[in-house]
């Protein structure tokens, strides 16, 4: 088996449009000849990665055929395959074409709080943050085409004499405050610049539209947004003709090469520590990572926070534990992240349950709680990164419950919802005072400023997995069964399913385990 052999067998099959796997290698020099097997490749149209699969298929349908009697076909109708529990999408294992093994991980984290975050608390950085927010988000509206310049806002309550009628219409960016909906359903909002605010009055009306569509979801506070519309006659309020969020038509998605056609994974919210935590389940994935097919292509798992349950999250938690030391916690779900393949590489957020201050961008678990993993990559909340050259943008997802609260478009059971308005938003959470303690950084580093090609969020203990304007959404599922505080509300989790994205086809499965 000499290297110029391989190399003359490596350029054939190169050549016939075919990549080859490190895994076949052995088995192609031990073929008599490399020839029949192109031939096969070339009649059934077969290119791409040639790995173990392909090349047992190729090998099947290159055996001589034995002659027989040809008989008619009978014509059967096509085979419908049996729904999957909770009606989860079928997928295909050719959309997930190579081994995790035969690639090398490459992971570049673009930005996390750790170590970075600047903040004393004093009003001027809650100024600054502000500031910096309104900026940035400005910049994005400014991308799309806006009828006419914008202007400050106390440059448009000097001219509003001039600015009222039909014909008069100006623009102002600024951030929504006190949102709310009048007995008629019109939406009334104040918007605000560093030199002013002004109060807005979007109309409701019979005929559909986009602007429609926000007078019936609503605004969140502290939105970024550009206003066009002309001041009433008296001139204390500007009626609305249309509202400007980012321009985002279609993201066109980053792909990893066709020789790192690996897959990236996703949970989130094991609640580790908890007695409602489902360990016979974390046992049967870890089973079907080592056996499965589709195992065998998953490079990655990503845990979307709250990996532990946390000790004095809540009153009375301390009944609801079964692991009630912290640092016990955490050296448990170390050990049962080693049970996973060598070949699979964790990246552990932190969530509103780990031990790490709650204020948003959240840094990494703390070095002393990271002792028993080996495997493990541990980044801040929010975490935006590259895998093998796909952006992902990893978030726990507080902020879904101000989300809920505050547009009559999102619920608990729809967490994609909130999705979708964080990418239009260009923002993970934008109310200050909400559901979500919010760090005063100077630079507002929870502002979208790249648009990923996976966005992942958890929290809420749904699962969805979808696209959105060229983003692949992914909701990551719990490992949590449900809790009594959720049987109160009358919220049924989806536990359990693993999704799994390939990062060269974006082709996405769902695999539950319950």
């Amino acid at each position: 088996m000499s290297d110029t052999e391989w190399g003359e067998i490596y350029r054939k099959v190169m050549a016939a449009g075919l990549i080859p796997a490190r895994s076949v290698r052995d088995r192609l020099l031990a073929l008599p000849s490399i020839e029949p097997l192109l031939q096969t490749a070339e009649s059934t149209g077969s290119k791409g990665m040639l790995d173990e699969a392909m090349l047992d298929s190729l090998l099947t349908q290159t055996k001589t055929p034995v002659v027989a009697r040809t008989i008619a076909p009978i014509t059967l109708p096509d085979p419908v395959a049996p729904p999957r529990i909770h009606d989860l999408d079928h997928y295909k294992l050719a959309d997930f074409p190579m081994n995790a093994k035969d690639v090398d991980a490459e992971i570049t984290v673009h930005f996390d709080i750790t170590g970075k975050s600047v903040t004393e608390w004093k009003k001027e950085d809650i100024q600054s943050f502000f500031n910096d927010r309104l900026k940035q988000i400005r910049r994005l509206i400014l991308d799309r085409n806006l009828p006419n310049r914008p202007i400050a806002v106390n440059e448009a309550v000097r001219q509003k004499k001039q600015l009222t009628g039909r014909d008069n219409n100006f623009t102002v960016i600024g951030l929504v405050k006190e949102s709310n909906t009048t007995k008629k359903g019109h939406l009334r909002f104040s918007l605000e610049d560093a030199t002013g605010e002004v109060l807005c009055m979007l109309m409701q009306r019979d005929e559909d539209g986009p602007n429609q569509d926000i007078v019936h979801a609503g605004l969140m506070n502290d939105d970024v947004i550009g206003v066009s519309g002309t001041f009433n006659q008296t001139g204390d309020i500007v009626f609305v003709d249309d509202i400007h969020f980012p321009s985002l038509t279609k993201h066109e998605r980053r792909t990893a090469g066709a020789d790192q056609a690996i897959s990236a994974a996703f949970i989130s919210d094991l609640h580790l520590g908890s007695k409602t935590f489902l360990e016979p389940q974390w046992q049967k994935m870890i089973k079907w990572f080592h056996d499965d097919p589709l195992a065998q292509t998953v490079r990655y798992l990503v845990i979307s926070g709250d990996g532990v349950d946390g000790v004095g999250i809540y009153p009375g938690q301390d009944k609801h534990l079964n692991i009630p030391d912290l640092f016990n916690q955490y050296s448990r779900l170390g050990a049962m992240l080693q049970e996973l393949p060598d070949w699979v590489e964790v990246l552990l957020l932190p969530g509103n349950h780990d031990a790490v201050r709650p204020a948003e961008p959240q840094p990494a678990i703390d070095h002393e709680l990271q002792t028993d993993y080996n495997n493990t990559m541990f980044v801040g909340n929010p975490c935006d990164f590259s895998l093998n050259g796909v952006r992902v943008l990893s978030y726990h997802g507080v902020s879904i419950m101000d989300f809920v609260s505050s547009l009559r478009t999102v619920t608990f059971e729809t967490p994609e919802a909130a999705m979708r308005a964080m990418i239009d938003r260009r923002h993970l959470a934008p109310s200050w005072g909400g559901k979500t303690p919010l760090s005063p950084e100077p630079e507002d580093r929870l502002v979208i400023q790249e648009i990923p090609d996976i966005f992942v969020t958890g929290h809420v203990h749904g699962h969805h997995m979808g696209t959105y304007k060229g983003v692949n959404l992914v909701h990551s599922s719990t490992w949590q069964d449900q809790t009594d505080y959720q049987r109160m509300l009358g919220f049924q989790p989806k536990p359990c399913i693993l999704t799994v994205v390939n990062l060269h086809t974006h082709a996405m499965a769902a695999i539950p385990f319950v």
